[in-house]
């Protein structure tokens, strides 16, 4: 019968694979024992980490259930081609990289700064460093501490210009402060850990603006998206939307006015007067709005094209950004890329007979100034900073006082100290002509405005630098800022009639110099001979 036909046959089928399968084990356990014999038994796969570059390994493992307890690991370690070779290489510095060298700071601060050769030294070598201690391996990365610096010299002659300077070339999280802002804890006023709070929000900003910088294109894509849905709806025709996403895009409907959705307005609240650290109470507000109601009040308000795309991009950069994210990496990069520079610090600093006084602006501030340059931890309302690997500059004119009359732990804590030499003849000529935006190139691009044009002989830039360098002598030594008030008494006539000149062409020469400065050189400050 049929039935039994087809029995017959899947018995026979499956007596087929039966046998098929005795054949492939028994080829198997073959295998196994040759393995056994052979010196790669037991060798288990196990990745060989390189430093850099790819790496190739040969791991085999006996699959024969005798030996197995017996073997050892064993890891063979092939040679990588001669093209992975090559890729085990240091990479090349990136152009950033290149632009930290010591070399390219100090030419950087040569366009700007005139002279002072060890500062920019100093300054370079620090923010270098900074650069080195990143590539250093963890265990002693730890370990290697920023030396800071103490800039002295007297005023005018550019300390603080190197500070101005420096916060645009350093890609770091940057901050200026005066120390005179501060006072002593326990009195009214900011302390010192101010400035913390403030490096902190510098970062959070750079932090930010890197990662916007990351993601524009693709916000850039819907709030162009957004705009057209306010100009032409969701749901009108493709061929429609692409016209006007063409006119958008060649600007002419930045006069056109839209309806959008934005942020609701608060009303500025006051802080808190006397409490130099508090939260401004609008920003307090906010945060309780947000942490009721989980997201803030929108409001839809009309405004032009041009007005609405800026607001529209910040809208959709905060929906794709993790606010989570920027503030690690804003707190990490403060506490290993901060810089702190602290200008006039000898106005806290007393004269050793006058220690002890109760100026709150004075020794306090030094002494609250102590667990900030040596390593501590300031809580600030992103997380908690460590101040270990923070770069300090401080400097100072030093007048009345010496560095020796810092308190002696400060001192200490400023290890490198540059002296920042008085300005000469030289340099005072130089400052006007060679640094690009000089004062002479400054108020001849004022008089153009004007109409007028202006020019500066050879020997008046001369004569204006040797009358600055001998007022600065006789009067009051106020470095470069000398120059200012020569040029503007310079320039006051000019300044005043120069709309009923235009289309003239005035030269300043070395007697017109003379003749409307010369009179500054004679008044001399005749009170100090007086006993």
């Amino acid at each position: 019968p049929a039935f039994v036909r087809r029995l017959a046959a899947s018995t026979a089928r499956h007596r087929r694979i039966m046998q098929s399968s005795l054949r492939t084990l028994a080829a198997g356990r073959r295998v196994g024992r040759a393995l056994a014999s052979a010196p790669l038994a037991g060798a288990v796969i196990a990745p060989v980490v390189a430093r850099r570059g790819p790496s190739a390994l040969i791991a085999l493992r006996a699959c024969s259930s005798q030996s197995a307890a017996s073997a050892h690991p064993q890891v063979i370690e092939v040679e990588p081609p001669a093209d992975a070779a090559a890729s085990d290489e240091k990479p090349e510095e990136t152009e950033e990289d290149r632009a930290l060298r010591p070399r390219e700071i100090v030419a950087y601060l040569d366009r700007y700064i005139v002279g002072q050769d060890d500062a920019k030294r100093a300054v370079a070598v620090a923010l270098r460093n900074r650069w080195r201690r990143q590539r250093v391996d963890s265990p002693l990365r730890e370990e290697i501490m920023p030396k800071n610096i103490l800039m002295i010299g007297p005023t005018g002659v550019g300390k603080t210009e190197v500070a101005r300077r420096l916060a645009k070339l350093a890609n770091a999280p940057f901050i200026k402060v005066e120390a005179t802002k501060f006072t002593e804890v326990g009195f009214v006023g900011k302390d010192v850990d101010q400035i913390m709070r403030d490096l902190v929000e510098a970062g959070m900003a750079m932090a930010k603006v890197k990662a916007v910088e990351k993601i524009k294109d693709k916000v850039a894509a819907k709030v162009e998206e957004r705009v057209l849905d306010c100009l032409v709806g969701a749901t009108n025709i493709q061929h429609n939307r692409e016209a006007f996403r063409k006119l958008l895009r060649m600007g002419h409907l930045d006069d056109r006015l839209i309806e959008v959705e934005v942020p609701e307005r608060k009303p500025s609240g006051q802080g808190d007067p006397a409490n130099g650290n508090g939260f401004p109470m609008n920003e307090i507000i906010l945060r309780f709005d947000k942490m009721m109601h989980g997201r803030q009040k929108m409001e839809k308000r009309e405004m032009s094209l041009k007005e609405a795309v800026p607001i529209l991009t910040e809208l959709e950069s905060e929906k794709l950004i993790s606010e989570d994210d920027i503030k690690r990496q804003a707190l990490w990069s403060v506490e290993q890329e901060g810089i702190v520079f602290i200008d006039e610090i000898d106005k806290i600093c007393s004269r050793g007979d006058y220690r002890g006084s109760a100026d709150a602006s004075s020794e306090g501030v030094q002494r609250d100034l102590l667990p900030l340059l040596e390593g501590s931890t300031v809580t600030t309302k992103h997380g908690n900073v460590n101040t270990d690997h923070i770069l300090f500059i401080a400097s100072g004119a030093f007048h009345f006082c010496k560095p020796s009359d810092l308190l002696a732990e400060l001192q200490g804590r400023l290890p490198i100290r540059v002296e920042l030499k008085p300005l000469t003849e030289k340099d005072m000529y130089t400052i006007l002509t060679e640094p690009e935006p000089n004062l002479i190139k400054q108020q001849c691009a004022l008089m153009f405005t004007e109409g007028v044009q202006l020019e500066f002989t050879d020997e008046a830039k001369w004569r204006m630098a040797k009358l600055a360098t001998q007022i600065n002598r006789d009067v009051e030594n106020i470095g470069a800022r000398r120059l200012h008030t020569i040029i503007e008494r310079l320039m006051e006539d000019l300044s005043f009639s120069a709309t009923d000149r235009a289309g003239d062409k005035v030269v300043i020469d070395a007697d017109m110099v003379q003749e409307r400065v010369g009179e500054l050189a004679k008044k001399s400050d005749l009170s100090r001979f007086i006993l």
